[in-house]
């Protein structure tokens, strides 16, 4: 008998229900992710065609504009998904998830209301991006895990479906933004087309508080004894047999310099554009995700070298899952170039798009609704045909193969997108409809790598891991749009342009197969580590 089956043969009192709570928190995740598609789609776009970044714009080159808008926006995206450190942290140690996400959601309204504004104000304008950067990144550690705290024995098994509705009104509301909001901003201005996405704000941030009563919101805990970063500690400290020293705490102390130093320059470069108005070297928020690379990087190496000793203060089980979370990372570095290729969907493709033949009725931004459009076509479409029809034909789709696969699909995305872009750059005009073949080959990848990524790293750690499994998750997003502010700063020397231009490329065109190729490497580091990777089943165990 099949699953439905049994649940229709139930007496109504024995039938799990859906706990009411919910349409609260799918109804704010709606709007919330309307306001924050809405704003962010339009912002290159915006940034490029006001003067708000420049004093006198008619003056600055079309390619200057252009890189300065990725710029900001790629600034943006790393501030968004840097911030889930702090939100996490505020709702496991002090507010609960409910009051961080309705507090973080009240900074959010103020920062989309500095948007609206201030289009006309640098200093406002980049003081509300901070806001939202702060809401929104605060709030998505938090948002996904209160849906779950919301059911418990009598319930779980709705839980799946309740999660597949959360995942499609992300891509509902992020599909009619993408799609409404370029047309708002060229009809009717910037107040309004940063004004509405904060009334959505507004509204989701009300009817989360609409729902107050009912939500079961789990207190803030003190710190697992076995945390990840207690067992970090203790194997970092821990001495060996005598002569052997500490030569991980060494390299983690060298790359907390090298952080400091990154840090450093961060200060300097705001003194450059502060006080003397020079073009920063970098950028502040480059700089100091940089140093937090850094630190993380040498910090990790120099734990996995004396992990073994930190079992003299915590169980074998708890140092074997810091093991699993330090080889997670490893895969989470090597999906970065995902990311840097992912979200440039909104700075690169759409400052294309620009160039290409369209109606006139048309804005480039607009191409972005294909984004969540396919996601919500592909999801079903894998599930329920492309994987059942692997495994006959004998190919199991791991989530390790997945995931390789879904890196590799992003660079051939932009090899496809590098020929447009050639063909551009050689006075043939193309007609906005190309995008549509690269668009496809991205959102395959992304459902690939994003949708399986957060599941499959979860699955290898245990329960006190996770919640640092997550915020690492948020950080590879960063990294990857650190990885793209580099290249963007690097193509801005005279020397690195030279030299490309006499390659007889454009240099966008030389951004987007460098990307791709960053890819294809990645996607090959990838597949070999996954191949030796050594599989843990860490889900809870059933009561």
């Amino acid at each position: 008998m099949s699953q439905s089956a049994d649940y229709a043969e139930l007496p109504d009192k024995a039938r799990p229900r859906l706990p009411r709570q919910i349409a609260y928190i799918i109804g704010n995740e709606g709007c919330e992710r309307f306001s924050f598609y809405g704003m962010r789609n339009i912002l290159t776009q915006f940034l490029v065609s006001s003067a708000l970044l420049f004093s006198a714009s008619e003056l600055i080159p079309q390619a200057e504009r252009e890189g300065t808008a990725k710029e900001v926006f790629h600034t943006f995206v790393l501030g968004v998904y840097f911030f889930p450190l702090l939100g996490g942290w505020l709702s496991d140690r002090f507010l609960g998830k409910y009051r961080t996400i309705l507090y973080l959601s009240l900074v959010y309204c103020v920062g989309q209301g500095f948007l609206a504004m201030f289009v006309n104000d640098k200093a406002g304008f980049f003081f509300g991006l901070f806001l939202i950067a702060l809401g929104s990144g605060g709030i998505k550690p938090c948002v996904s895990a209160f849906v779950g705290d919301q059911f418990d024995q009598t319930n779980k098994s709705l839980a799946r479906y309740v999660f597949d509705a959360f995942y499609w009104i992300i891509n509902f509301g992020s599909f009619f933004a993408s799609l409404l909001m370029p047309a708002i901003l060229k009809h009717w201005g910037p107040v309004f087309a940063f004004g509405i996405p904060g009334v959505l704000m507004f509204i989701s941030t009300v009817i989360l508080w609409l729902g107050r009563r009912l939500y079961i919101d789990v207190p803030p805990s003190p710190a697992h004894p076995n945390s990840f970063v207690r067992v970090v500690r203790s194997a970092l400290l821990a001495r060996g047999p005598v002569g052997s020293g500490r030569p991980g705490l060494m390299l983690a102390i060298l790359g907390g310099i090298i952080a400091v130093a990154c840090m450093v320059m961060g200060f300097v470069d705001l003194h450059r554009m502060l006080l003397t108005e020079a073009s920063p070297l970098l950028g502040v928020a480059q700089w100091w995700c940089l140093a937090l690379v850094v630190a993380i990087g040498f910090a990790g190496v120099g734990t996995w070298w004396q992990l073994e000793r930190a079992k003299s203060t915590h169980p074998a089980e708890a140092v074997d899952g810091a093991r699993s979370v330090l080889r997670i990372l490893v895969l989470f570095a090597l999906v970065t170039p995902f990311w840097s290729l992912f979200d440039q969907k909104a700075s690169t493709w759409v400052l294309q798009a620009k160039g290409m033949t369209k109606p006139s009725w048309f804005e480039p931004s607009q191409m972005q609704a294909l984004n969540p459009l396919l996601v919500m076509l592909l999801i079903p479409f894998n599930n329920l045909v492309l994987y059942p029809a692997l495994r006959r034909w004998g190919v199991e789709p791991t989530a390790l193969r997945r995931m390789t696969a879904g890196i590799a699909f992003s660079g051939l995305s932009w090899v496809v997108i590098g020929l447009l872009q050639s063909s551009m750059d050689g006075g043939e005009p193309l007609s906005i409809a190309w995008q549509i073949l690269p668009y496809a080959l991205l959102t395959f990848g992304e459902v690939l790598v994003s949708a399986t990524g957060l599941e499959f790293a979860y699955s290898q750690a245990p329960g006190p891991m996770k919640s640092a499994i997550m915020a690492f998750w948020s950080l590879s997003v960063t990294v990857g749009n650190l990885w793209v502010l580099l290249v963007n700063t690097a193509v801005r020397n005279d020397g690195v342009t030279r030299n490309i231009e006499s390659s007889g490329l454009g240099v966008m065109t030389f951004q987007m197969f460098f990307f791709a190729a960053f890819a294809f490497l990645a996607a090959l580091a990838f597949g070999v580590y996954a191949a030796r990777y050594p599989l843990a089943d860490h889900y809870r165990k059933s009561e």
